[in-house]
């Protein structure tokens, strides 16, 4: 039995540094900026855990 088109999961939205962004929409790439924005806020909360977790352990070796 063949597969319909709406039945398939669709595909998430991602973005590739550097790609062509003249086919899209603008709400594509406002929808975009949103995603990367997120990433932008994952990835500082992710270096601020790291760099508190670095300075504890340096503050007990450094004791």
């Amino acid at each position: 039995m063949a597969m319909e088109d709406d039945d398939r999961p669709r595909k998430k939205v991602t973005h590739e540094i550097g790609q062509d962004l003249s086919l899209l929409s603008v709400e594509e790439l406002t929808e975009r900026v949103a995603l990367l924005n997120t990433e932008i806020a994952r990835l500082e909360e992710a270096a601020t855990k790291k760099r508190a977790s670095r300075d504890a352990a340096n503050s007990v070796f450094k004791s």
